[in-house]
């Protein structure tokens, strides 16, 4: 099939599917902008902001939209070709992606913008609601460590193709000065927007284009920031920790509006790419069932790691943790919870269309990173030339570490209100030591993992990511029933996700545990082990609540 027609056809499919589907379930959700949201109920002016919906989307899409949608698809393609990839991206999407990031968002805030965790408590009982707890924290451990790691290994090496473009310049330098200087930016744009109040599209014409300068500043400056491997990781587990505690305006909020503007850029140009470049297709549709090593067989591992880019766990973090403290109006949620998603299925259409164009000996044994930012730089070249290569991909790679950062902050965020909420650490002490609890883990795994150990912790991340979405869904499934809704359309993307899910974890469980030969290795049996009892403990209280008469509407 022609990229063009693929890319149309893909386009609609979303297009209809956020009119039809999307719609359907918001009036099966009884959305109403009446109801006053908990960004006004509950306003404190750090965690709970009303936000405007183009800033919150931007937001809230970065956020979601970081390495997942990216890497996953790239590593499937290589290992099964694109095809089932195509096929279960545009599928997983529709059918259960997005519909698992509305309705939990939806969920939140007619809960008072409480995360997935006290939701489950509330529809299963307190014992469950703290084994969600628990499922959750080591979920955001291993999206921590799989995250940092890549961002670190591309701060260190960035990209063949540049690493010979001349001796004064360092690829990894390059994209790490233009990460740092954006955060550096972000700062400053939710300093403006706190103290100025400027209009939002002045802010925008201002910073806006100054994200791109930022990764041409970080061409000319690849040299000034250089660092090994290990130091990287652990100065990005620093700025998780730092960021976990900044007030959302500060940080969280301006990084996310001005990495939607990356996000939009980097979606832009792959669309340019697909439609004008010519491109042809060089990766064969189908490759194996069985890939071997880490990756294994088509069923079920295709579908744990691909990710986010059809159906994430991590989505309703977002969606419930801080996404619905921040929704100005109900009828908002569509276009953020649904919409964003289908966004994001775009995002792994254009990644995985860096794989498409390439032959397999040009990218074996690169990694996800590398090969997105080559891809995104090339359809950069169509519209600025060839000539400026070094830019594009440098903007191409700082793209994906933007994205990345934005999920270390929220995923951090997160890990510190769960352990706040488990132990009952209360005030800045306790923000404090669960910051720094929550860290403790992934600084264990990257130091012994030791460079791309990634890639150790890929399927366990993907599995683990997709089995909370499942367990998300059951919640919603319960809610839904209880409150004498419709709930079939949480029900069966459940069954499935949870199905796939429980046989991945349980094959790396006793994979990692029969080959163990280190730390890691154990860890990653016991993690799964742990993961799959929690899961099982979870459907069971579902299953005894849903024995229960469903309230009446």
């Amino acid at each position: 099939m022609a990229l063009p027609l693929l890319a149309v056809l893909f386009l609609a499919l979303l297009a209809g599917a956020d009119r039809l589907d999307g719609g359907w379930i918001a009036r099966r959700l009884g959305i109403d902008d009446r109801r006053a949201t908990p960004a006004h109920t509950r306003a404190d002016g750090v965690d709970y902001v009303a936000t405007p919906r183009a800033y919150l989307f931007a937001q809230h899409f970065s956020a979601i939209a970081a390495a997942g949608p990216i890497a996953g698809p790239i590593l499937a393609a290589q290992a099964f070709g694109w095809g089932p990839c195509l096929l279960w991206i545009a599928l997983g999407v529709v059918l259960i992606g997005a519909v698992h990031d509305f309705t939990a968002l939806a969920a939140s805030v007619r809960h008072g913008a409480r995360s997935i965790a006290e939701i489950a408590r509330e529809q299963l009982g307190r014992p469950a609601g703290r084994a969600m707890m628990a499922f959750i924290w080591i979920a955001l451990v291993y999206v921590v460590v799989a995250f940092a790691d890549i961002t670190a290994g591309t701060f260190v090496a960035g990209t063949e193709e540049l690493r010979e473009s001349g001796a004064t310049f360092h690829p990894g330098g390059a994209v790490a000065m233009a990460s740092l200087l954006y955060l550096g930016l972000s700062l400053l744009l939710g300093a403006v927007q706190r103290f100025l109040r400027p209009p939002l599209w002045v802010a925008t014409l201002l910073f806006v284009p100054a994200t791109f300068g930022v990764a041409w500043l970080g061409t000319h400056l690849s040299t000034a920031l250089l660092a090994d491997h290990r130091t990287w990781a652990l100065l990005i587990l620093g700025y998780c920790a730092l960021a976990s505690v900044t007030p959302v305006w500060a940080l969280l909020q301006p990084r996310g509006y001005l990495g939607g503007y990356v996000l939009y850029t980097a979606l832009a140009l792959g669309t340019v790419g697909v439609l004008f470049g010519g491109y042809q297709v060089q990766q064969p549709v189908f490759k194996a069932w069985d890939a071997g090593g880490a990756t294994g067989t088509l069923f079920p591992f295709l579908f744990v790691t691909i990710a986010c880019g059809a159906c994430s766990g991590f989505h309703g973090l977002i969606c419930s943790g801080t996404t619905s403290k921040q929704v100005d109006r109900e009828s908002h949620m569509h276009a953020v919870g649904y919409g964003a998603m289908l966004a994001e299925g775009f995002v792994a259409l254009i990644a995985l269309v860096t794989v498409m164009i390439v032959a397999p000996s040009e990218i074996a044994g690169l990694s996800p990173g590398t090969i997105y930012g080559q891809g995104v730089g090339r359809f950069m070249t169509l519209l600025i030339g060839e000539e400026h290569l070094r830019f594009a991909i440098t903007f191409g790679a700082m793209a994906f570490s933007t994205f990345v950062f934005d999920t270390l902050d929220v995923c951090t965020r997160l890990g510190r209100y769960l352990v706040q909420e488990l132990l009952g650490w209360q005030g800045r002490a306790g923000a404090l030591g669960a910051t720094l609890l929550t860290m403790a883990l992934p600084a264990y795994f990257l130091l012994a993992g030791g460079q791309g150990a990634w890639s150790r912790f890929w399927t366990l991340f993907g599995a683990s990511n997709q089995l909370l979405a499942a367990l998300t869904l059951l919640t919603l499934t319960l809610w839904l029933r209880r409150a004498g809704k419709p709930f079939f359309f949480t029900l069966l993307p459940m069954l499935f996700v949870l199905a796939i899910t429980l046989w991945a974890l349980g094959r790396i469980a006793l994979r990692s545990l029969a080959a163990a030969a280190g730390g890691v290795e154990v860890a990653n049996g016991a993690a799964a082990a742990v993961l799959v009892g929690l899961a099982l403990f979870l459907l069971a209280q579902g299953l005894r609540t849903a024995r229960r008469p469903a309230k009446p509407a």
